[in-house]
């Protein structure tokens, strides 16, 4: 872009000091320094004078906000890779370009699965909290505290996407026997590396497996995919973990099967109306029923360095002339 008018570039977020300084040397880029989402006025002013927004998941971009947008906003370059908040179509009407970071937050992702996996039948926050509460700790013994082996158990992934296949292949290397629902079977190599079982029915997956793991994207689709009726076809031993998006799950009808003994419990990292989070939850998870993280899974410096750096290049690219790597289409979403 050397020689040409650098474009105006809002950030409606905070992002990692080094992706903030290279967004500076490149672009007149306006910052989120207090890191407080924007109100819809602000947001409104923004779409109005940026050539580039850069939004996040905590920002609404719907179709009433893009008919807004002044002659100059031509991009659309999201700091994430689930575009659910963003109407693509709208935007591809006025031409607007839309964006996103795919392929960076898999492996962080996966992580958490894997640790909320643990975290629930081992009971990890319940001991933890123990060591830091008010009474002091009695000391071992042979049956305080039991949880229960995941090891040599079955987990259904409800959605064998990028995250999916990843999730697998750490709980096969824990002792998992892995089972899948997804719109379409993974390849066959995949299968017999993973030793995985296809599940066409997604109702018959959740009535036999320990642990069912959600990585689905957030689609008109997958509302609430994992209904009450289908959640209360789950083991009353089985336990659940959400790290993909809170409304694939009837969250009110999750907290009455766990609260009733109808579902062991569940560990989530993302919430339906977050960021509220429903009263009940809360009282699960003091009882130990359900560990509850704000959002997290995909929370590594790493991988935020890496969705900036993604933006940058699809920047870059759209203003040099050239078809952004990562552009979204409405037929996708």
């Amino acid at each position: 872009m050397a020689g040409k008018k650098r474009p105006l570039v809002v950030i409606t977020r905070k992002l990692p000091d080094p992706v903030e300084t290279r967004m500076r040397e490149l672009f007149d880029a306006r910052l989120n320094v207090e890191d407080r989402p924007m109100t819809q006025p602000e947001l409104v002013a923004a779409v109005k004078e940026a050539d580039v927004l850069v939004p996040t998941i905590t920002d609404h971009i719907d179709a009433a906000l893009i008919a807004q947008a002044g002659e100059n906003l031509k991009l659309i370059a999201n700091f994430g890779n689930g575009v659910d908040k963003i109407d693509v179509a709208a935007a591809a009407k006025k031409g607007i370009t839309v964006t996103n970071t795919p392929n960076v937050l898999t492996e962080d992702t996966a992580d958490m699965t894997m640790a909320l996996m643990l975290a629930v039948p081992r009971r990890l926050a319940e001991g933890a909290n123990v060591l830091t509460g008010e009474k002091k700790w009695a000391g071992w013994s042979p049956t305080w505290m039991l949880g229960r082996r995941i090891w040599g158990k079955r987990l259904g992934i409800v959605g064998m996407g990028r995250i999916g296949t990843a999730v697998a292949r750490r709980a096969k290397a824990f002792g998992l026997s892995i089972h899948y629902h997804n719109r379409h079977r993974v390849l066959p190599a995949v299968e017999e590396e993973l030793e995985a079982t296809y599940w066409e029915s997604l109702d018959q997956m959740l009535a036999r497996m320990d642990i069912i793991s959600v990585n689905c994207p957030s689609t008109p689709a997958t509302f609430h995919l994992l209904s009450g009726r289908r959640l209360a076809l789950m083991q009353p031993s089985a336990y659940l973990v959400n790290t993909a998006r809170g409304d694939i799950i009837d969250e009110d009808s999750l907290v009455k099967l766990i609260h009733d003994g109808k579902i062991a419990g569940a560990g989530l990292d993302v919430y339906e109306h977050e960021p509220a989070l429903n009263s009940k939850l809360l009282k699960l998870a003091a009882k130990g029923k359900v560990v509850l993280l704000p959002h997290m899974g995909s929370a590594t410096l790493e991988g935020r360095i890496d969705m900036g750096e993604k933006v940058i290049i699809n920047i870059r690219a759209f203003f040099d002339g050239h078809r952004p790597p990562d552009r979204v289409l409405p037929l996708r979403t």
